[in-house]
C-alpha cells in the first residue's frame, strides 16, 4: 500500500537498505526481502540479538518475515542488531523514515539489564498504543507463553508508521503475530486515511 507522494518501491527500498547500512556498526546485519507486491502495506524486522548481530544464525527475522508475508505484507528487510539501546533507535528511526507501514522488533523485552528494546522503541514513539501491548501479553498468556506474559514490549505510532515490540521466541512470535494481524490492519488503514 503506497500512501500519495512517495516515491517508487524500488527507490525507497534502496534508500532504507542504504540507510540501515550507514547507522549500523560492522557488527550490525542487513539483508534484503524479495517479495510479491503488497497487499497489507510495507514491512520492516528489526531482531535484537547480540549473536546474531555478530554474524550468528538468524531464526526469528526469517519467520517473523514468513508471517508477515502471509498476513499480506511487503517485507523490505530484517536487520540485526544489538542490544544497545542506540543502535535498535538507529534501527527503527531509519524504518520509519524509510515510510514502511509497519516495523516489528522481536528481543530485548524481557528483565535482564540487557533488555532495552522498550526503552529504546519509547523514544521513537510519538504516542504509545497500550491496547496493543496488553493484548499481545494477554493473548500470549492464554495460549501458554510465559515469555509473553512477562514482556514489557510497548507499541505505538512514530509519524505514520505502527512500531511493535514482540518478545524474541518462536512462540511468543507466532501468537503475537496472530492477534497483531487486525489490530495493524486497523492501524495502518487509519494512519493512511482508508478507515475513518
Amino acid at each position: 500500500m503506497m500512501r500519495g507522494g512517495q516515491a517508487p518501491l524500488a527507490d525507497i527500498d534502496a534508500g532504507v537498505l542504504g540507510a540501515a547500512a550507514g547507522l549500523f556498526d560492522a557488527g550490525a546485519t542487513v539483508s534484503s526481502m524479495e517479495i510479491d507486491a503488497p497487499v497489507a502495506g510495507r514491512a520492516l524486522v528489526v531482531v535484537v540479538d547480540d549473536r546474531t548481530a555478530h554474524g550468528g544464525v538468524d531464526s526469528l527475522g526469517p519467520l517473523v518475515t514468513e508471517l508477515l508475508t502471509e498476513a499480506g505484507f511487503l517485507v523490505d528487510a530484517s536487520v540485526s542488531v544489538q542490544a544497545d539501546e542506540v543502535e535498535i533507535r538507529n534501527a527503527l528511526n531509519t524504518a520509519v523514515i524509510g515510510g514502511v507501514d509497519l516495523v516489528i522488533s522481536v528481543g530485548g523485552t524481557g528483565m535482564s539489564p540487557r533488555d532495552v528494546t522498550p526503552e529504546a522503541t519509547s523514544q521513537v514513539l510519538d504516542r504509545e498504543l497500550p491496547g496493543i501491548s496488553e493484548a499481545l501479553r494477554s493473548s500470549g498468556r492464554v495460549a501458554g507463553s510465559l515469555d509473553a506474559g512477562l514482556s514489557r514490549g510497548v507499541a505505538g505510532v512514530s509519524g505514520s508508521t505502527l512500531v511493535v515490540n514482540l518478545p524474541g521466541t518462536r512462540s511468543a512470535i507466532r501468537d503475537g503475530m496472530a492477534t497483531l494481524g487486525p489490530l495493524a490492519s486497523r492501524v495502518i488503514g487509519e494512519l493512511s486515511g482508508l478507515v475513518e
